[in-house]
């Protein structure tokens, strides 16, 4: 039975949703990638597109993104909300939408376990792993759309054919097409086969949490039980939080109503939008264009709207849907007004509560409205106009909503349309900037699995010299973790810092709360909580400084727990001591404090409670870089755990002579 290459599925409108907002939000395409390589029926579709004879003859593709990539951004956006439309043609019913639940959640854990196996087994294209492990179940899914029947039940019974035979149609290799084929093989039937043969048939197994997947680990690949459940818990983990990021219940009844709805009211609103421009003229000068729109706005949302355009770094009002407009020209600063604050501030303004200024209330008279909103219309370098939007306590969310979606889609009219190429290049840049991030990441997986191996191991073992023997491999691979971090970040913000002696503390805390969860609270019965300040806490030192310096004390804390226990992060400032202003930074543990052998020659090297094996320098290598950053570290320690509190120089701040 022939499966077209392009066959629509159902997605959960909790993804498609999210993937359309963020479309239209113009979020990074970073993101909107992740999202969208977390639903089957949206990779199907990526891929289906971009291997069709629209692009030519293409290379074999090995990811979700090399796919993208071919498709550039402007056509990834419209696959977005082709999808979206589509989503809204499937009527299943309530079991049906659960097994879709059931059908994600299962795909999801088979891509994560597919790649962690392909980094650890040192497969070189874990993506692909990943891409194909989303893939490997689709078969289920057309059956999850089909009535009850012979052809449901034959797609039931032939989902490796059926994937097989799609992953051929998408030109994805004749090893991928094996790789889905054989997906059910016993174990002992493929030791010998390809690598990729062997990561999905494996993945399969384990995304079930049974015994066979265990055992299957050790046949196929020779991995340990323990080993293979750290594995297993680690994606459990992983899945939940993508859960949890996309509003999916992944415990209770799944109910796909709601969802939906606001799937389809957010379609309704961005085709109104996109209608109501087609109205006008975007020919002539760039003010005529704006001036005409004015009534396009009104046209969706039902209420009274005046347009302004920027003039002589001022605003001019243009246009109007009540009377006659009288002439009125504006300067942008102060910016204390609803209209001129949404024009230098780049975003939505509301009066709402707000004590309004004269030019509010000169505006309000002429909408007629008993409140209004502002809303800039921003291009991709300027803010060409500003519409103010008269409103009342019941209308304000929904206008909200449409004017904000008519501005960005009538800014993508008004600047000018990039080729494709330009879109590719961008994307080729984002992506290489991806790769290298998601291969520190993969690299980094299996550095914590086996750092987190040898803890268990070490502490089963009784031989005090095999116990420190192990403690030194520990601090070696924590070393290896920490040159990972470092390579990690410029690759995360696609360009190099440009003052490498000022860090934001709380930014650095954030971007390594992942790898402390991942690395160092791995069991469920130690917790971490993190308290950040809203205040600035860029400080006077360089960003590996300051990394260097909380992954020395938070593994410190860490390893005082034992089994059980709380690390706590916290920021505070500005801290005002000694004429100058400072940042704190203190880390806490609950741990039974640091023993009084120790306190006494606390920053020297060597004493340490970790054996002979260790070095016992990280506390002693943060004292030092505290000390070049002209900071002050203490500790306070007692039976109820230890806190570190440390100052740093505040960026900016100026050592005082008299100090």
């Amino acid at each position: 039975m022939d499966i077209a290459p392009d066959i629509q599925l159902p997605s959960l409108p909790e993804v498609t949703l999210r993937a359309l907002e963020a479309c239209h939000q113009d979020e990074s395409y970073r993101l909107i990638s992740d999202i969208v390589s977390t639903d089957a029926a949206l990779v199907a579709q990526i891929l289906a597109l971009a291997n069709s004879a629209l692009y030519g003859p293409a290379s074999q593709l090995r990811s979700v993104d090399q796919a993208l990539l071919r498709l550039g951004t402007r056509r990834f956006h419209t696959l977005v909300l082709t999808a979206a439309l589509r989503q809204l043609l499937f009527e299943l019913g309530a079991d049906q939408w659960q097994q879709v639940r059931d059908f994600w959640r299962h795909s999801l854990t088979t891509a994560l376990t597919a790649r962690a196996l392909a980094t650890l087994t040192r497969f070189p294209e874990p993506d692909q792993a990943f891409m194909l492990g989303m893939l490997h179940n689709v078969g289920e899914l057309i059956a999850l759309k089909t009535p009850p029947g012979d052809t449901r039940q034959h797609y039931f019974n032939h989902q490796c054919d059926i994937a097989a035979e799609l992953v051929r149609a998408w030109g994805l290799g004749a090893m991928a097409e094996d790789a889905m084929r054989y997906q059910h093989a016993m174990p002992s039937e493929i030791r010998d086969a390809g690598h990729l043969v062997k990561l999905i048939s494996l993945a399969t197994r384990l995304a079930q949490s049974d015994a066979a997947g265990i055992a299957a680990a050790g046949t196929v690949f020779g991995l340990s039980e323990e080993l293979t459940r750290e594995i297993q818990r680690r994606i459990d983990r992983e899945v939940a939080g993508v859960a949890v990021s996309l509003g999916i219940p992944l415990n209770t009844e799944y109910d796909a109503s709601a969802a939906n709805l606001k799937l389809k009211q957010t379609i309704l609103k961005q085709a109104m939008a996109g209608q109501a421009l087609t109205l006008s003229s975007f020919e002539g000068p760039l003010e005529d264009i704006l001036a005409e729109t004015v009534n396009s706005l009104t046209l969706i949302t039902g209420l009274p709207a005046l347009c302004f355009g920027q003039r002589d770094e001022g605003l001019t009002l243009l246009s109007g849907t009540l009377g006659d407009i009288p002439d009125l020209a504006l300067s942008s600063s102060p910016a204390a007004s609803v209209l001129t604050e949404a024009f230098t501030q780049r975003h939505l303004v509301h009066l709402g509560d707000r004590i309004p200024t004269v030019l509010d209330r000169q505006l309000l008279s002429l909408l007629q409205t008993p409140s209004l909103m502002a809303i800039p219309v921003l291009t991709a370098n300027d803010c060409p106009g500003v519409f103010a939007l008269g409103t009342d306590a019941h209308s304000a969310q929904v206008a909200e909503d449409l004017a904000s979606l008519f501005c960005r889609e009538l800014a993508a009219r008004l600047s000018p349309s990039s080729t494709d190429s330009s879109d590719d290049g961008h994307l080729d840049a984002e992506l290489a900037r991806q790769a290298l991030r998601r291969q520190v990441h993969e690299v980094s997986n299996p550095l914590t699995i086996i750092r987190q191996y040898i803890y268990q191991l070490r502490n089963r073992l009784t031989d005090a010299h095999v116990q420190n023997e192990l403690d030194i491999i520990r601090e070696e691979l924590d070393r290896a973790g920490d040159m990972l971090l470092q390579i990690s970040r410029p690759a995360e913000s696609g360009q190099p810092p440009t003052d490498v002696s000022i860090a934001p503390l709380n930014a650095e805390i954030g971007a390594l709360k992942d790898l402390f969860l991942d690395g160092l609270f791995s069991d469920a019965n130690t917790v971490l909580n993190v308290q950040l300040c809203s205040e600035d806490t860029q400080v006077a030192a360089s960003p590996s400084v300051i990394r260097q310096v909380l992954i020395n004390l938070v593994r410190n804390a860490v390893e005082s727990l034992g089994k059980a226990g709380e690390v706590t992060v916290r920021t505070s400032a500005p801290v005002l001591q000694n004429s100058r202003t400072w940042v704190e930074l203190e880390i806490s543990d609950s741990g039974h404090g640091i023993p009084d052998a120790i306190r006494e020659q606390l920053f020297v090297p060597v004493k340490t409670t970790k054996g002979k094996g260790h070095s016992g320098l990280g506390l002693s290598i943060v004292k030092q870089l505290v000390d070049d950053m002209e900071g002050i570290i203490a500790c306070r320690t007692g039976h109820e755990g230890t806190t570190f509190r440390l100052l740093l120089p505040a960026a900016g701040n100026k050592k005082n002579d008299n100090d």
